[in-house]
């Protein structure tokens, strides 16, 4: 809903492209909540065309760059930033542990521990899927459509 906002609004003063504020921390969470609690392989590209909205292209410029220099920077700066508006975020402030019931702290606390034995764990995942191994997937989907282990081994689709 907020998205189709900030696309509408575009449009309506002649913009093509609009750009949002996900990093490189971002990315990694997302990933790991898809493949932990959502099941599938899934990342947040760093640019796309709008389904919706004819024309439009959504950009994330801060894609390579980590959450704590956004932080860093922002302090430097002495600037604030606005809360997100996610229910999930409000949540989580509320809790006196300050992760509530939020997947997204949850990814970060996860990190957190793994980084102790492993301290590119987040570069790792990362590059991951930057370099998919498409043919050794059991299964694929590609804009709607699911392609089995099968299509690929008896070459009925090409990667």
């Amino acid at each position: 809903m907020r998205r189709g906002f900030l696309y509408a609004k575009a449009q309506e003063l002649g913009c093509n492209k609009i750009a949002l504020g996900h990093h490189f921390s971002d990315v990694v969470e997302t990933t790991l909540m898809g493949l932990l609690y959502g099941a599938q392989i899934q990342a947040m590209p760093p640019k796309l065309h709008s389904k919706n909205f004819s024309g439009m292209e959504l950009i994330r410029p801060l894609y390579c760059v980590h959450e704590e220099d956004v932080i860093a920077w922002k302090n430097y700066n002495h600037l604030q930033f606005l809360q997100c508006a996610c229910r999930f975020t409000e949540e989580r402030d509320a809790a006196e542990d300050g992760v509530g019931h939020s997947k997204r702290q949850e990814m970060k606390v996860l990190l957190r521990e793994l980084k102790k034995t492993n301290p590119n764990v987040e570069k790792s995942i990362f590059a991951a899927i930057h370099g998919v191994q498409l043919d050794t997937m059991v299964g694929v989907k590609s804009q709607g459509k699911e392609y089995s282990f099968l299509d690929l081994y008896d070459r009925k689709l090409k990667v």
